[in-house]
Protein backbone atom coordinates (compact mmCIF):
# COMPACT_ATOMS: atom_id res chain seq x y z
CA UNK A 1 0.00 0.00 0.00
CA UNK A 2 0.99 3.20 -0.61
CA UNK A 3 -0.35 7.28 -0.67
CA UNK A 4 -0.83 9.35 -3.13
CA UNK A 5 -1.28 13.09 -3.50
CA UNK A 6 -4.08 14.44 -5.46
CA UNK A 7 -5.02 18.09 -6.21
CA UNK A 8 -8.20 19.59 -7.99
CA UNK A 9 -6.31 22.36 -9.74
CA UNK A 10 -9.67 24.26 -12.16
CA UNK A 11 -13.03 24.49 -11.83
CA UNK A 12 -14.24 21.21 -12.76
CA UNK A 13 -13.66 19.65 -9.46
CA UNK A 14 -11.60 16.67 -10.95
CA UNK A 15 -9.10 15.18 -8.62
CA UNK A 16 -5.30 14.97 -10.71
CA UNK A 17 -2.46 13.06 -9.12
CA UNK A 18 1.03 12.85 -10.65
CA UNK A 19 2.11 9.09 -10.48
CA UNK A 20 3.97 9.94 -7.08
CA UNK A 21 3.58 6.90 -4.46
CA UNK A 22 4.41 7.48 -1.23
CA UNK A 23 5.19 5.20 1.96
CA UNK A 24 3.44 7.16 4.65
CA UNK A 25 0.13 9.67 4.53
CA UNK A 26 2.46 11.93 6.51
CA UNK A 27 4.70 11.89 3.42
CA UNK A 28 2.21 12.68 0.72
CA UNK A 29 0.84 15.00 2.61
CA UNK A 30 3.94 17.21 3.00
CA UNK A 31 4.17 16.81 -0.56
CA UNK A 32 0.91 18.28 -1.84
CA UNK A 33 0.93 21.12 0.57
CA UNK A 34 4.32 21.95 -0.86
CA UNK A 35 2.93 21.60 -4.76
CA UNK A 36 -0.43 23.64 -3.42
CA UNK A 37 2.08 26.74 -2.64
CA UNK A 38 3.78 26.40 -5.86
CA UNK A 39 0.57 26.42 -8.07
CA UNK A 40 -1.77 29.09 -8.25
CA UNK A 41 -5.23 27.39 -9.53
CA UNK A 42 -4.99 24.45 -6.49
CA UNK A 43 -8.63 24.37 -5.24
CA UNK A 44 -8.38 21.28 -3.30
CA UNK A 45 -5.92 18.48 -1.70
CA UNK A 46 -6.26 15.50 -0.55
CA UNK A 47 -4.45 11.98 0.55
CA UNK A 48 -5.82 8.59 -1.11
CA UNK A 49 -4.21 5.18 -0.33
CA UNK A 50 -3.45 3.48 -3.60
CA UNK A 51 -1.97 -0.19 -4.30
CA UNK A 52 0.68 0.49 -6.59
CA UNK A 53 4.38 0.09 -5.53
CA UNK A 54 5.93 3.32 -3.59
CA UNK A 55 8.47 5.30 -5.83
CA UNK A 56 9.32 8.02 -4.07
CA UNK A 57 9.81 9.76 -0.65
CA UNK A 58 9.28 13.05 0.67
CA UNK A 59 12.02 13.77 3.32
CA UNK A 60 12.48 17.76 4.64
CA UNK A 61 11.38 19.02 1.91
CA UNK A 62 12.93 17.41 -0.80
CA UNK A 63 11.49 14.62 -3.12
CA UNK A 64 13.79 11.48 -3.99
CA UNK A 65 12.98 8.93 -6.40
CA UNK A 66 12.96 5.49 -5.24
CA UNK A 67 13.27 3.72 -8.90
CA UNK A 68 16.06 2.88 -10.99
CA UNK A 69 14.52 4.84 -14.11
CA UNK A 70 15.25 7.81 -12.85
CA UNK A 71 18.75 7.38 -12.10
CA UNK A 72 19.14 6.49 -15.30
CA UNK A 73 20.38 9.63 -18.06
CA UNK A 74 17.90 10.31 -21.16
CA UNK A 75 19.53 9.43 -24.47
Amino acid sequence: MSFEPEVIGDASGKWYGNALCFASCEEAEANVQDLMMRWLAVRGTRVVESDDPVNYRYINGQLESLTSEAAMPVQ
